[in-house]
């Protein structure tokens, strides 16, 4: 444990930011686990819902820069390809 003011200050934050980084992170992935649940169960109206959810998510995450937006584009096309696979 820091003995310096500033470094006790700085363990403060971190430990509170890396909660709300891993609070979105884990938010983000539910989301994506919740499309690709009802793209397995051939649900086209519930995939749609929650993607819209997940797509926002991922952005959100990406603007944070939890994860790089490459990255969030990436899923989010993953996710589009496997709900349209659903009305083909």
């Amino acid at each position: 444990m820091p003995n310096i003011k500033s470094a006790i200050k700085r363990v403060k934050t971190t430990e509170k930011r890396n909660a709300q980084n891993n609070m979105v992170k884990s938010d983000m992935r539910t989301a994506v686990k919740k499309v690709e649940a009802a793209v397995v169960n051939n649900d086209a109206t519930a995939a749609t819902g929650t993607y819209a959810d997940a797509a926002r998510k991922l952005d959100k995450a990406a603007a944070k820069g939890l994860i790089h937006k490459n990255a969030a584009a990436r899923k989010k096309s993953r996710l589009m390809k496997k709900m349209n696979s659903l009305n083909a």
